[in-house]
């Protein structure tokens, strides 16, 4: 009888799974803890600088224009048609140059109005004086008569009393004639409130009266200067820089009809950003930059409201521009704001705010990688930097706007 023998256990494939599965593990752990591939970034397309310790002038700049520091607007004061233009703008002008001609009938016909309603009212103010006058000097006369009664009625009652006393007139005579005497008396007392009365009164009128032709003189000299502001003069010395009217071009009161300025005197006026503007201060020193050359001034004024996302600053300048400054020439500004000593600094980074943290690519050493690292900024100038954190002097940084790099830590320079 045969006995099976037994077959000894498979253990080959087993192990070579196992092995395997082993090394895919391995493998898979291996790849996931390899870095990728830093991108490649042109060097020539992107803007490095050193940082740098040492001293770093505060800035900041903005564009604007010159303006004349004295300007004149003339404005119509009345309706009229433009009937003559006897200077264009450009040329020079004395206070008394006559630049243009209205023409209104209307407001001529107002002015002699005016005129004839003084006269008229003058005339009535004469004769109403007249009129009070001569009733005063007639109540006058009338007081001066009852006055003269008065004495003679006391002369009279005194003597008949005196002849009373002896007998040689009656009772009824002396009290008839100390009763005329009391009621003359009288009777003057009245005359005399009358009199004061008539006074007050004579005042009243009159000072009514004469108010009247103040009013009416106000008006008619009002209406003479509406007459004459239809000659428009030039009202100071200087340059005519606009007339925008035309003949025949009808204007109504306000309306712009000139602009009188002295362009021997001009200031800057810049517009600084909001978020760069509130160190500025009157008395600070200031570049302005003509583009025939750069003049030193001084911030005179700093608007007190923004306007726009600007803020306005005026510069006050020298008498002595360079050639060709006249008004409304483009010019640019630098205030300077302050001066810091022994300070890290670096060029001003793309899209970077004073006093923040942001992140730039650092170059290692060796200069063909840049790492992401953040920095603290600090106080900042025009195209530089404070830093406070996370830069030492000598690193070499990537200014450029590095947006499309986000995702990654680091690249490679070529």
């Amino acid at each position: 009888m045969d006995i099976p023998k037994a077959r000894p256990p498979r253990r080959k494939p087993y192990l070579l799974v196992g092995l395997g599965l082993a090394v895919l593990v391995a493998v898979t752990v291996g790849l996931g803890r390899l870095r990728p591939a830093a991108p490649t970034v042109d060097r020539a397309s992107v803007w490095l600088d050193t940082v740098k310790r040492g001293p770093l002038v505060r800035q900041v700049k903005g564009a604007g224009t010159l303006v004349p520091e004295s300007i004149r607007w003339l404005t119509a004061d009345t309706a009229g048609r433009v009937e003559r233009i006897h200077v264009r703008p450009g040329a020079s002008v004395t206070a008394g140059t006559l630049l243009m001609e209205l023409s209104n009938p209307d407001v001529q016909l107002q002015a002699l109005e005016a005129e004839r309603q003084l006269a008229s009212a003058e005339g009535d103010f004469l004769e109403l004086r007249e009129v009070l006058q001569t009733q005063r000097l007639s109540q006058q006369a009338a007081v001066a008569s009852l006055t003269a009664e008065v004495a003679d009625a006391a002369r009279r009652s005194q003597a008949n009393m005196a002849l009373f006393e002896k007998a040689f007139v009656g009772d009824l005579e002396t009290r008839q004639a100390t009763e005329k005497a009391e009621e003359s008396r009288q009777r003057l007392e009245l005359e005399r409130q009358r009199l004061d009365v008539m006074a007050q009164s004579l005042r009243q009128r009159l000072a009514s009266q004469q108010e009247q032709v103040e009013r009416l003189k106000a008006v008619a000299r009002f209406r003479r200067q509406q007459v004459e502001s239809m000659k428009v003069l030039a009202g100071e010395d200087g340059v005519l820089q606009e007339l925008p009217l035309e003949l025949g071009q009808w204007v109504t009161p306000g309306v712009l009809l000139a602009k009188v300025v002295k362009p021997e005197r001009l200031k800057a006026e810049l517009r600084i950003a909001e978020t760069q503007a509130r160190d500025i201060l009157p008395g600070l020193k200031a570049l302005v930059d003509t583009r025939n050359g750069v003049v030193e001034g001084t911030v005179a004024r700093v608007a007190p409201a923004a306007s726009q996302g600007t803020v306005r600053v005026e510069i006050t300048l020298p008498d002595a521009l360079p050639k060709g400054a006249r008004p409304d020439l483009t010019v640019e500004g630098t205030v300077e704001l302050e001066r810091l000593n022994d300070v890290l600094s670096v060029g001003r980074p793309a899209g970077a705010q004073a006093e923040s943290t942001l992140a730039l690519f650092r170059l290692l050493p060796g200069g063909d990688e840049a790492v992401r690292i953040p920095v603290t900024l600090g106080r900042g100038s025009v195209n530089a930097v404070e830093v406070v954190q996370g830069l030492a002097e000598g690193d070499q940084v990537v200014l450029s706007d590095m947006t499309a790099w986000d995702a990654v830590e680091r690249v490679r320079l070529r």
